[in-house]
């Protein structure tokens, strides 16, 4: 049975190679896995996802994939898997349209994405995936203390920046992933040393 996956973690939690790894398996086995993003998402080129430690794909955009198949779920009859990357930046009715996919198409559907923005606060395509998802996993990663980086710190000259707007594109140089405490006290790195 199809299920609708939310595979989350802060920023360098390998969340990305980890989407790709999940196709690439897919493609190995001779599956028609399709790798989409949201077109929102431009930093590594339009058709391609990259991750941090340098894998790669091309993919293609959520919203031409919808375009294309719309509701008549029999155009999805050739596809294994639907792997979907920085799906924070869906909103709620591509959420549902994915799931509709799983539940009339019997396609599974691996969403990877940051369940929570700079300021904690739920992306809309996150929000509705915690809301709907069958499956929901965290991946983990770990704050400079060694605790578990809860939260997607925007850096701005060496500081925390807590305000702004939601969606800033950025990587390594815009973002620190931290635990909870740290970010609280504005901590980015142990002063002392």
């Amino acid at each position: 049975m199809a299920k609708l996956y939310f595979r989350y973690g802060a920023m360098g939690s390998s969340k990305t190679a980890n989407a790709l790894m999940v196709h690439y398996n897919y493609i190995e086995r001779g599956s028609n896995a399709v790798l989409l993003k949201p077109r929102l998402e431009n930093r590594d080129g339009e058709m391609v996802i990259k991750s941090r430690i340098g894998l790669e794909s091309e993919c293609r955009f959520v919203e031409d994939f919808m375009d294309e198949i719309g509701k008549d779920w029999e155009k999805a009859n050739d596809i294994d898997a639907v792997i979907v990357d920085e799906c924070q930046f869906l909103d709620a009715e591509q959420v549902d349209w994915l799931s509709d996919l799983v539940d009339y198409a019997q396609v599974p559907v691996i969403c990877y994405g940051l369940r929570t923005d700079f300021q904690s606060k739920f992306f809309p395509g996150s929000k509705r995936l915690m809301e709907i998802a069958d499956k929901i996993e965290e991946i983990k990663t770990v704050c400079w203390c060694g605790r578990k980086a809860a939260v997607n710190a925007r850096i701005s000259d060496g500081k925390i920046v807590r305000d702004g707007q939601q969606v800033m594109m950025g990587g390594n140089e815009s973002y620190i992933a931290i635990c909870r405490k740290h970010f609280k006290l504005g901590m980015l790195s142990d002063e002392k040393k």
